[in-house]
C-alpha cells in the first residue's frame, strides 16, 4: 500500500517535493493514522444507524437537548454530503462507530467558518477517535480555505471541550452552553499532502473490509449449506 501511496502522491503534488519527505509522512501515517473515511450519499443510512445506536444520555451531549428517533432521522436526511464533509470510521464488520459532522456556515457573511460535531459508540470510546476526527476535519478545513472552526456544545460535554482545548481552541462558557474557537492557518503543502494520505488509507482500509466482510458471509453460507447436507444425509442413514 505505501508504494501505491508514493506513487500517488508524486503524480498529484508538487515535483519538486523531496522524495525521502514525502515516503517518511507516508510511513508515517500507514502506521499511526485511524483509517477515516469521507462519507457520501449512499451512506445516509448507516449515519442514521449509528446515530440511533446512542444512549439517551449522549444524544443529549451530541444535540443539545434529549433527541428522538424523529428528530434523528430527520437530521440524518437533512445532511448535505456535497457542501458539508462528513468523515466516519467503521469497523471491520461496516459499522460505524465514529461521526463527524463538518457544518459550512449558511451565512453569506461568514462563509469561511465551519461547526464541528461528533458522536462516538459507547464500546468504542477512551480511544482518542474523536480527537482523530476533529483533527481530520481540522485538516480538510484547512484545505477548503476555511479560517474558523468552531463548536457549540453544552458545558456539561467535558469529554467534547477537551478535544476542542487540546486542538488549540479558545472556550467560552455561557453558562450552560460553551462555544469553542479554532482560528485555522492557510493551507500549505503539508496540509495537502496530509489529507491526500489520509484519503487513500481510508479507501484503501474500507475495500478490504468490504472484501473480508463478503469472505466470511460467502464462508457462512458454505457452512450453512455443509451442515443442512450432513444433517439430511443423517435422517436417511438408516
Amino acid at each position: 500500500m505505501l508504494h501505491e501511496l508514493w506513487h500517488a502522491a508524486r503524480a498529484l503534488l508538487h515535483p519538486q517535493l523531496k522524495t525521502a519527505d514525502l515516503q517518511r509522512h507516508i510511513s508515517h501515517a500507514a502506521v499511526a493514522v485511524v483509517p477515516i473515511r469521507a462519507l457520501a450519499e449512499r451512506h445516509r443510512k448507516a449515519v442514521l444507524s449509528h446515530l440511533l445506536e446512542l444512549p439517551p444520555e449522549d444524544r443529549y451531549l451530541r444535540f443539545g437537548y434529549a433527541a428522538q428517533d424523529a428528530q434523528i432521522q430527520s437530521y440524518a436526511e437533512g445532511l448535505d454530503f456535497v457542501k458539508d464533509k462528513v468523515f466516519g470510521i467503521f469497523d471491520r464488520r461496516l459499522r460505524l462507530i465514529a461521526v463527524a459532522h463538518l457544518a459550512y456556515s449558511q451565512d453569506s457573511h461568514a462563509e469561511t467558518c465551519a461547526e464541528f460535531g461528533v458522536s462516538v459508540l459507547p464500546h468504542a470510546r477512551s480511544r482518542g477517535l474523536g480527537s482523530k476526527l476533529f483533527a481530520r476535519a481540522q485538516v480538510h478545513a484547512t484545505n477548503d480555505h476555511i479560517s474558523l472552526m468552531f463548536i457549540h456544545a453544552l458545558s456539561d460535554n467535558s469529554a467534547m471541550l477537551k478535544i476542542a482545548r487540546r486542538a488549540g481552541a479558545s472556550v467560552e462558557r455561557q453558562g450552560s452552553e460553551s462555544d469553542a474557537y479554532l482560528r485555522l492557518p492557510a493551507p500549505s503543502m503539508h496540509t495537502r499532502v496530509s489529507e491526500m494520505v489520509d484519503d487513500q488509507i481510508a479507501d484503501t482500509d474500507y475495500r478490504l473490509k468490504v472484501q473480508a466482510k463478503q469472505f466470511w458471509e460467502i464462508l457462512a453460507d458454505v457452512q450453512e449449506v455443509r451442515r443442512l447436507a450432513q444433517d439430511a444425509q443423517t435422517k436417511v442413514s438408516p
